[in-house]
């Protein structure tokens, strides 16, 4: 499968392809979409050197050794933009809503990432199960510690993962043994940037938690790193839950409303990545388009902790760019499919339509969009970064009864998008090389 001749380390794998120019318009926008039944992918270097029909590959690539998936589907790895790094033993954490579940056990548990070897222990243990989901990029908080971002970065650094973190800045509402200071949160991320940033293929988010922990010196200390670091995304969380909402509007009476509070210091950009968005006014809505803010939907998250149903076609509506993630760990799930899933359902409650060709644009190259990577990852197209998974349709008894009946490619999509988990995973390929294949 792999050879180090022809200028590098190669791989190639056959397989059925699928990846997306443009979000589908309709259902049977044909022309977002490429599909080969039969299609071949020439890794060289960590990247696509070559993709097209099996029967077209190269001469010079003819009787090497390659990984057959066929009948398998091989899509772009997924792409995760809001996930939390020290939550993955929070969740399944009984709460009723999100400040409960916050005090309870959230920020009990981020209190061990203080320790740079369980960091680094937990780091590990994080990549393989964004792997394992089919997840090859995400944009994750840390903890309050710089080693858990550290932690995060070394680890994704071994694996040349393309991943983007950043340590929380949080220096109120939170235990002691959380917090820092306005100082000390910029210094940190300041050093985290000038030492990682841009490094193989990381990036540093600036992460003020959310307006609820930071003080206003604090936000003011975020927005300077977003002037002197315009390259870097910034991630936080924005009308998740009414109680938040009212307790931020408390902390910052001087504030049109929770979404001008980010934007008074700076941190409204269309490098801003707004977890949640639920509850926006009309206003909210025209400022985050004027700004190119992201207002990702994370529908286990909001299910699970009872905070309110995503409205897609408004936030659209509204010209909104729009993302979808898992939001470990008041996400209930690792795994995209479900997320996807789980998003379909509360679009349904609605009245809207969640088509799975959307839903898999989303997850793929919408969501590389979002985050600014489009011109890297998320596609198949040939010079693109060799990160892609392979999708098994019929991986459970219950999806193998189902596909019987599949005549189409949307059918297909929308068994995987409504029955899959890691268990419809059967490979993950980061930079050419398989990190995950199941047994």
């Amino acid at each position: 499968m792999a050879s180090g001749t022809q200028g590098g380390t190669i791989t190639i794998v056959r397989g059925r392809l699928l990846w997306f120019h443009h979000e589908p318009l309709g259902a049977d926008d044909e022309a977002s979409f490429i599909l080969i039944e039969d299609g071949g992918l020439v890794c060289r270097n960590g990247r696509i050197a070559w993709v097209g029909d099996w029967s077209d590959l190269p001469a010079d690539h003819r009787g090497a050794d390659y990984a057959d998936h066929r009948p398998h589907l091989i899509v772009p790895g997924f792409i995760d933009p809001h996930i939390h790094f020290p939550q993955g033993q929070v969740v399944a954490s009984y709460a009723g809503s999100l400040l409960e579940w916050l005090n309870t056990y959230t920020f009990i548990e981020e209190q061990r990432y203080g320790d740079p070897r369980f960091a680094a222990t937990m780091a590990k243990r994080f990549c393989d199960m964004l792997l394992a989901h089919g997840t090859t990029t995400c944009v994750a908080f840390g903890s309050v510690h710089k080693g858990s971002a550290t932690a995060l970065l070394a680890e994704a650094a071994t694996r040349n993962m393309r991943l983007v973190t950043g340590k929380v800045m949080m220096d109120r509402n939170a235990p002691e043994a959380l917090t820092d200071t306005a100082q000390s949160g910029y210094d940190d991320t300041k050093a985290l940037i000038a030492d990682w940033h841009g490094e193989a293929r990381l990036e540093v988010a600036i992460s003020p938690r959310f307006a609820l922990t930071s003080t206003d010196a604090q936000m003011e200390a975020a927005g300077a790193l977003a002037r002197e670091h315009p390259e870097c995304l910034i991630q936080t969380h924005l009308s998740e839950n009414h109680g938040e909402i009212e307790a931020v509007e408390a902390l910052f009476p001087d504030a049109a409303d929770y979404t001008d509070v980010y934007e008074r210091f700076g941190l409204l950009t269309d490098k801003s990545l707004m977890g949640h968005c639920i509850h926006l006014s009309a206003r909210e809505i025209g400022r985050m388009a004027e700004t190119g803010a992201v207002a990702v939907f994370c529908p286990t998250s909001n299910l699970f902790l009872g905070s309110g149903l995503f409205d897609l076609d408004r936030i659209k509506g509204g010209g909104v760019r729009h993302a979808i993630a898992t939001d470990i760990g008041g996400g209930t799930s690792w795994s995209l499919l479900k997320t996807l899933d789980e998003g379909y359902k509360v679009l349904n409650l609605q009245g809207h339509r969640y088509h799975p060709m959307r839903a898999f644009w989303q997850a793929t190259l919408g969501n590389a969009e979002a985050i600014g990577m489009a011109d890297r990852i998320g596609t198949l197209d040939a010079g693109t970064e060799a990160d892609f998974i392979v999708l098994d349709a019929r991986a459970t008894e219950a999806m193998a009864l189902r596909m019987e009946t599949v005549e189409v490619l949307a059918e297909e999509l929308f068994v995987l998008q409504t029955l899959g988990d890691d268990r419809a995973v059967t490979a993950a390929y980061v930079a050419g090389r398989i990190t995950h294949a199941t047994a």
